[in-house]
């Protein structure tokens, strides 16, 4: 989570909160002409079909506030998605919510869950918008680590986490920015934890049909789950129309409305005409998902094994579009700090990366990891390697100083 100067104006839970490390990175990106392999956004669209729906409803005249729960069209492809894949069942009328994003349904959850001084278990590296989510609801965060080398949860940290005040646990699975797809027996943990001491659970599934390796299991799917789970996910990164910003949380109907009785206060409703193209999106057939996945399987590929020649430390990430990487073999100009290495890096090569602590709190081991995003065209990926050739270890193996700046 990115701090920032203390200011006279903010709240005092929120102090701390200053601007993203993704927009701070994203500027300097384009102040430094940059390959932005930052922030995660593919650079081409999804699928014609889906907008040329959404250029239809607009056509169509479907511009004005849709129904505060989302447009019943959506809700019902939503749930005929749940049931497909996961053999999930729904009712599209009062169980799945429609949301700006995943975010604002995150966020939403737990501004309706927790009352001042609940405490919110988090799972750490995390998605830099919890921590946020928890400080707004006048919540505290209780951290839960993902080891490395191989991003296994701590779940002895886990059982050690609660304690009477602890009120939820937020899952990200396929996990930003790990690449880890938490495994049976670990989701298991976690919901024999939740069970026992009547915890909610809020599931960030957004990656959900980007796997690569492994199988994703909702968290609601086990034992237990269903009742205090509000599963959550989105259309930007399956369809990569990551600006549309709609969403959708499902659940068990008291949940959803309390989730509601927030959202209606934050946003209202969004996006009208893109609600149905969505809709269409959520019906494409399997070989989309399938094929989606394989193509960023490839890019994921070509980054890796590039970052490797270069000198990077590489953790293969199992899903989603991001891997992580130790600079430890690369330029000296570091000297082992990702986020000064981050913020120097544009300038010597022409190269965007977020450092691991973007996503930690305090990580001393992940110190020296930054974030790479793949899901950008081929060639995009081969110039930003290209440029980062010039961090490449010498040919006895030492780290090389660095390109000096551009």
């Amino acid at each position: 989570m990115t701090g920032g100067r203390r200011s006279p104006y903010l709240a005092s839970r929120l102090q701390g909160l200053g601007t993203t490390i993704f927009a701070e990175m994203s500027a300097l990106a384009v102040a430094t002409g940059s390959v932005n392999l930052g922030q995660g956004f593919p650079d081409t669209d999804g699928p014609a079909e889906i907008s040329e729906a959404a250029v239809r409803a607009i056509r169509g005249g479907r511009n004005q506030y849709p129904p505060g729960a989302g447009e019943p069209e959506l809700r019902r492809a939503v749930c005929e998605h749940r049931r497909r894949f996961y053999d999930q069942n729904f009712d599209p009328d009062t169980e799945v919510l429609v949301t700006a994003g995943a975010t604002e349904a995150v966020t939403s959850a737990v501004l309706a869950f927790c009352e001042t001084g609940d405490e919110v278990i988090l799972i750490e590296p995390y998605y830099d918008s919890y921590p946020a989510a928890v400080a707004l609801a006048g919540a505290r965060p209780r951290l839960v680590p993902l080891r490395p080398p191989t991003w296994s949860l701590d779940l002895d940290a886990l059982a050690d986490a609660v304690t009477p005040r602890t009120r939820m646990v937020i899952v990200n699975s396929p996990h930003n920015p790990t690449g880890r797809v938490l495994d049976e027996p670990e989701l298991a943990a976690l919901a024999e934890l939740c069970v026992r001491h009547d915890l909610l659970a809020v599931t960030d599934e957004v990656y959900e049909h980007l796997v690569h390796d492994g199988r994703h299991l909702p968290l609601a799917s086990l034992p237990g789950m269903a009742e205090r789970t509000v599963t959550i996910s989105s259309a930007g990164k399956t369809f990569s129309f990551t600006g549309w910003k709609v969403g959708w949380a499902c659940g068990p109907a008291p949940l959803v409305a309390a989730v509601r009785t927030v959202k209606q206060y934050l946003t209202y409703v969004s996006a009208a005409p893109l609600q149905p193209a969505v809709a269409v999106a959520l019906g494409l057939p399997d070989s989309y998902f399938s094929e989606a996945a394989a193509s960023l399987r490839e890019r994921r590929d070509r980054l890796c094994a590039g970052l490797e020649a270069v000198g990077f430390t590489v953790s293969v990430p199992q899903a989603g579009y991001f891997v992580l990487a130790g600079i430890a073999g690369v330029g000296r100009f570091g000297a082992g700090d990702a986020d000064r290495f981050c913020r120097e890096l544009p300038e010597r090569v022409g190269v965007v990366a977020i450092p691991a602590s973007a996503f930690c709190e305090r990580r001393p081991d992940l110190a020296g990891t930054v974030r790479f995003a793949f899901c950008k065209r081929p060639e995009v990926l081969d110039e930003a390697l290209r440029r980062l050739s010039g961090l490449r270890p010498g040919p006895d193996g030492s780290a090389p100083a660095g390109p000096e700046p551009r």
